[in-house]
């Protein structure tokens, strides 16, 4: 069985459009979409558009990021990133928010020999193998995990950063993200997972993609889109 996972789409379709035509081209059984889909300034109307294309051709698996719960929350004075949200809100369909907000936080797949979730299987805000500016120890990942039932394999996202760990008979990967690259380099990320039962192998993949063309956009209609657009040129923020 192959299965396609990708996540951190953060509002940039020009970087999505060339992961799903990779992942196209590899035909997976099943496609997984790991959160933080909107909060971006990439033309993340377009990326909702292509997120719901896709689901509805692929029946792509998604559950919810971070910032898929922020685009749930209520607009007061004291929320965090108001500006940020009330844009997306302007420019995204009603009721994306709302949509993004209400997924699980986690699937599974393969009947459950894969777990996938975006930060932890049962919190989108705690990175699974991070430990503030460092790797988490196993003992720490195996804690925040608890009980990953049948899971051979369980992937994350949420870091921007692309990991992968074994730890008995359980292997544990972080996804790179779509959008918003920490490591200097701007390439959209996605992973390939092939196998079946307790024998899996994980491939992480580098897309280029039009980034110029993604700046430009987020310079002439995001919010902040210089900074925005500034880390998509670099890789990093």
């Amino acid at each position: 069985m192959k299965i396609a996972v990708f996540g951190d789409v953060h509002g940039n379709r020009f970087a999505l459009e060339a992961v799903a035509a990779d992942i196209e081209r590899h035909a997976p059984d099943a496609w997984v979409n790991l959160g933080d889909q909107l909060f971006g300034g990439a033309d993340p109307a377009g990326a909702w558009q292509l997120q719901q294309q896709l689901k509805a051709r692929h029946g792509v698996l998604e559950v919810r990021g971070n910032t898929d719960e922020r685009l749930g929350h209520p607009l007061t004075e004291t929320t965090q990133k108001r500006e940020m949200l009330a844009w997306l809100h302007s420019v995204l369909p009603e009721g994306a928010g709302a949509t993004v907000a209400g997924l699980p936080t986690r699937v599974t797949v393969a009947d459950g020999a894969v777990l996938a979730a975006h930060g932890t299987p049962d919190s989108a805000w705690t990175a699974l193998l991070r430990d503030k500016s460092g790797w988490a120890g196993d003992e720490l990942v195996l804690s925040r995990l608890d009980d990953p039932g049948p899971a051979r394999v369980v992937i994350v996202g949420h870091t921007h950063l692309e990991h992968v760990r074994q730890l008995g008979p359980l292997t544990v990967v972080n996804a790179g993200a779509v959008s918003r690259q920490k490591d200097g380099s701007p390439l959209a990320r996605w992973v390939l997972l092939e196998g079946e039962g307790d024998r899996w192998s994980v491939a992480f993949r580098r897309v280029a993609y039009d980034v110029e063309a993604a700046a430009a956009w987020a310079e002439q209609h995001a919010h902040k889109g210089r900074k925005e657009a500034a880390q998509l040129r670099q890789g990093h923020s």
